[in-house]
């Protein structure tokens, strides 16, 4: 009786980020990113381990971009099966899956969910300076992403700050409010997560199948590889960024944001 291979995406999904995060608690790898002032800084360890700096190529080219590679690794595959296994229900679940993004990471009728849940949870929507100063602006300039400035909202700056720091500011130097402070839920951890296994449960369709042709073989490949390369960016996110309950909370929703394609 073979195995499904969704259980071992889930088994291993959940082994490499429960060590990752245990590790980072005993070596003091992680950066908390819910801290207005430390998320600002490059990562403690940034100069010795490649991928604790944010501008490693994993994170820049894959991690970024990730529902993006997952959705084109998807297509290969679907494109190259055999006609009886191109079905409308995988294409829906891949629709119930952008939708999950969607709605967590981009725009859920104003704010996306993570962002809300940021905010209800204590979050402040937080300006840092590049002299490390920190203060509160309204929510709506994080929701909105609006980048702000003295010259295009001096009221926001008005006993912000000290004058000090006033003095070094140009007027015209915007800036990009972020929300902290509160539970800031892992966006990497929830989304790898989904697509990880995802893509095994569409590469499972595959391996019921008899024969392949050349193309769905590299389309095969290609998914595979692809796994293998979330399920590295789930490690070394587990390693080096967010707290622990908040790597562990984007785990919980990225697999409940899989298991609704299960309701289908």
């Amino acid at each position: 009786m073979s195995v499904d291979v969704r259980y071992l995406a889930f088994g291993g999904i959940t082994a490499i980020l429960l060590f990752g995060t245990l590790y980072s608690v005993a070596y003091d790898t992680y950066l908390d990113t819910s801290n207005p002032v430390l998320t600002q800084l490059p990562h403690h360890l940034h100069a010795t381990h490649y991928f604790a700096n944010k501008a490693n190529f994993l994170n820049l080219y894959f991690i970024k971009r990730a529902w993006g590679w997952t959705s084109a690794a998807f297509l290969t595959l679907w494109l190259t099966s055999p006609p009886h296994k191109r079905t409308v229900h995988r294409v829906v679940k891949w629709g119930v899956e952008t939708t999950v993004w969607l709605v967590f990471t981009g725009w859920f009728f104003g704010p996306a969910l993570l962002e809300r849940l940021t905010a209800a949870s204590g979050g402040e929507c937080t300006v840092t300076l590049q002299s490390g100063t920190v203060f509160t602006v309204p929510y709506e300039y994080c929701f909105t992403r609006t980048a702000i400035s003295r010259e295009t909202h001096p009221s926001l700056f008005v006993g912000s700050f000290a004058e000090s720091s006033l003095g070094m500011l140009d007027d015209r130097l915007q800036v990009l409010p972020r929300l902290r402070k509160g539970h800031d839920v892992s966006g990497h951890v929830f989304l790898l997560t989904m697509s990880a296994l995802f893509l095994v449960d569409q590469i499972r369709v595959s391996l019921r199948a008899r024969t392949w042709s050349l193309a769905h073989a590299c389309a095969v490949a290609f998914n595979i590889v692809l796994v293998a390369i979330w399920l590295f960016a789930i490690f070394t996110t587990g390693v080096y960024f967010h707290s622990p309950f908040e790597k562990f909370t984007g785990y919980l929703l990225g697999v409940a944001g899989y298991i609704v394609t299960l309701l289908y």
